[in-house]
């Protein structure tokens, strides 16, 4: 005698399933939206940076100062550790570049160390 309902209980299963499914998808995109926003971040404190140490009275060494400021006060220090900055030339205009190095964030803000490298740049009087 063959079961009046063939599908009955799969409901739960099929719930379980998908919920699953939709609960890695939306902590891969909340991720993604993360590493993304350290990384515009970490653009905008160089290029904050860049344009404070090339005020007529500040050095690159108060840019470097700026940069980390910004970054350790938005993401926290262990992102504002590697910040250099150096004369440059871009396009025959003398410019002041600086440079970070952090971790990108794989698994919320952890992340394998030096993988992302960002830069900001500013015109040097004179």
């Amino acid at each position: 005698m063959p079961p009046e309902h063939p599908d009955r209980g799969s409901a739960v299963a099929e719930y379980v399933l998908v919920a699953g499914l939709l609960a890695l998808l939306f902590t891969g995109t909340l991720q993604l939206a993360l590493a993304l926003h350290v990384r515009n971040t970490l653009i905008d404190a160089a290029a904050a940076g860049a344009r404070y140490g090339t005020l007529a009275d500040r050095t690159p060494e108060d840019g470097v100062a700026r940069t980390r400021e910004i970054i350790a006060g938005h993401l926290g220090p262990a992102y504002a550790q590697d910040v250099t900055a150096a004369p440059a030339e871009t396009g025959g205009v003398r410019t002041l570049r600086v440079e970070v190095v952090a971790p990108l964030p794989v698994v919320a803000l952890l992340g394998p160390p030096e993988s992302v490298t960002v830069h900001g740049h500013a015109v040097l009087a004179g």
